[in-house]
């Protein structure tokens, strides 16, 4: 009931704050930068480039960006020769690791069926 309450009103409707979540991870690339901080800590984008795989560096900055701007990472500068970048999540990155998690267990239950019923389409 809680939770409900704090979402009083239409959940999803335009000016709903609960739609917030959606807007946040509705870049591919956003939920799996988070999970990877999450699962190591603090990585320069060197690291996260190697450990993500299939992610241009543009495209990796591009979500850094926009995780920094969403408040969901901090990015730390170092002074150093030469300079050193390093990512870490925030309180509320942190928070979101426990949907970003409930995606994948889902995606590792549902995933065959959804490709199934893409290909179904796909061939039609």
């Amino acid at each position: 009931m809680g939770e409900q309450q704090e979402l009083a009103g239409d959940v999803f409707a335009a000016d709903c704050r609960a739609r917030i979540a959606f807007e946040v991870l509705a870049n591919r690339w956003d939920g799996v930068v988070v999970f990877v901080l999450g699962e190591g800590g603090p990585r320069r984008p060197r690291a996260l480039l190697e450990r993500i795989g299939g992610i241009s560096p543009k495209v990796l900055n591009d979500a850094l960006r926009r995780l920094e701007y969403n408040g969901l990472v901090e990015r730390r500068r170092y002074a150093q020769a030469p300079p050193r970048v390093d990512y870490t999540l925030t309180e509320a990155g942190t928070a979101l690791l426990v949907p970003i998690r409930a995606m994948g267990s889902w995606a590792a239950r549902h995933a065959d069926t959804v490709l199934a019923s893409q290909d179904r389409f796909s061939t039609r």
